[in-house]
């Protein structure tokens, strides 16, 4: 590598300057394309939290382990909120922090370029302007001693040629002589004049060493600047990226290790057995008299051979514990926007060990995903309250409107569909057509 001495070698040091500018621009183009990917991870965190949380209250799970799932929602929507303050933090701090510095520390020039880089480049070639020029001299005076050099070795082995041959004269041979002489004090001269110029430029050579040197230590003050700012920048960033020296991240994961340890197994168990098993209320049959203002529902519609019998509920839950509602009482026609290169593997529909349990789809489909299957229907509106008495009734009041899927059957049954998706049976003489 040519080294900083040598003429015109002091421009590296120059373009320091402009390297600096350009690397405040690197930085922080590197810092507002990280900041883009921490707004993406937390846009997809909130996105995945909401549909997912939609999915598990919609879904089949109850009581505290449903609120321990939910817990890993809330855990994702508190983490996308760091990572959004992450991502505002990069921007909003540290670019904004080395935007400021770069434009104080350099100066654009109207010309081009930047003021500290011409100051510089002024000051290198006021402190090597003398040397070069000795420099200079000396160069001319070697490559004049070197072709003095030159001319003497040739004139002497011409003498020496000529002495060998006889056709040479004396006065021939005299010339060549002279010529030699002539040559060796040329060469004599061009070497005392080189050796003076070398003296020169050494001479010259301490006070051009401590003029460079001058100007290399402005250049260095600058970079001590720029250098000690980028690592405070550096730990600045450092500090903003790493959430686990933020202690609200760790009270994230701690808040939701509780939650997963307060779900109770065997609360789960006795709140479904009073809700949906046999400790819940049954409306036992009673004698009642003819009340001719209220329709009677018809015959419940027979089950077909092989279907497993349909739980009896009525949905109640425990007072003050909206938390622990069974995902029965929920709506479970939910769109699940699954792609298909996303399907979620391993999970299967069929809950209770393939009895058929889920009656209409054959107990094979994801309890998350909604039945495609039913068609639009024809309309109708409620003529009288219904509640109904079985998991595959609908429960409705009067003027509430529904679809029509199914015409009434033999016993005055007619399958319909509530406008949120709710499919089941209700008796045919309780709506009207619209």
């Amino acid at each position: 590598m040519d080294s900083f001495w040598e003429v015109g070698n002091y421009k590296r040091a120059v373009k320091r300057f402009d390297d600096g500018h350009r690397l405040c621009n690197d930085l922080m183009g590197c810092l507002q394309e990280r900041a883009k990917i921490e707004k993406a991870y937390g846009d997809q965190l909130t996105a995945w939290s909401k549909r997912w949380r939609q999915l598990i209250e919609k879904g089949p799970q109850y009581g505290s382990v449903e609120r321990a799932w939910l817990g890993v929602m809330t855990e994702a929507d508190k983490v996308s909120e760091m990572h959004q303050d992450v991502k505002n933090n990069l921007v909003n701090d540290d670019v904004e922090r080395v935007k400021n510095w770069q434009k104080e520390a350099y100066h654009k020039q109207i010309i081009g370029g930047f003021k500290e880089a011409k100051e510089a480049e002024e000051g290198f070639k006021k402190a090597q302007k003398p040397w070069a020029k000795k420099l200079k001299e000396l160069e001319t005076a070697k490559k004049g001693y070197h072709m003095a050099c030159k001319e003497e070795k040739l004139a002497a082995t011409r003498e020496a040629n000529g002495k060998l041959e006889a056709s040479v004269t004396p006065d021939q041979q005299k010339k060549l002589h002279e010529k030699v002489d002539k040559c060796h004090q040329d060469m004599m001269k061009a070497k005392e004049k080189y050796e003076k110029s070398l003296e020169e430029l050494n001479k010259c050579t301490p006070q051009y060493m401590e003029c460079m040197e001058q100007v290399f230590d402005q250049c260095q003050q600058h970079e001590v600047k720029r250098l000690t700012f980028l690592k405070e920048a550096l730990l600045d960033i450092k500090r903003h990226l790493n959430l686990s020296e933020n202690q609200s991240y760790g009270n994230i994961y701690r808040e939701l290790e509780r939650t997963i340890l307060g779900a109770n197994t065997q609360e789960d168990l006795k709140w479904f057995s009073n809700n949906h098993g046999p400790e819940m209320h049954m409306a036992w049959p009673v004698f009642e008299e003819y009340n001719p203002d209220q329709a009677s529902a018809p015959p419940k519609k027979k089950k077909p051979d092989g279907a497993p019998p349909t739980p009896s509920t009525d949905h109640v839950a425990p007072p003050g514990d909206r938390s622990s509602v069974s995902s029965y009482e929920k709506n479970q026609a939910v769109s699940t926007e699954w792609s298909d290169d996303e399907q979620p593997a391993g999970y299967s529909g069929n809950e209770n060990g393939g009895n058929g349990a889920n009656s209409g789809n054959g107990g094979n489909g994801n309890s998350f995903e909604e039945d495609t299957s039913i068609g639009k229907g024809v309309r109708v509106r409620a003529l009288y309250d219904y509640d109904g008495q079985e998991q595959d009734e609908l429960t409705f009041k009067a003027g509430d409107e529904l679809n029509k899927t199914e015409d009434e059957d033999e016993q005055g049954w007619c399958r319909g569909r509530l406008d949120n998706g709710r499919e089941g049976l209700y008796p045919a003489n309780y709506v009207e057509p619209i």
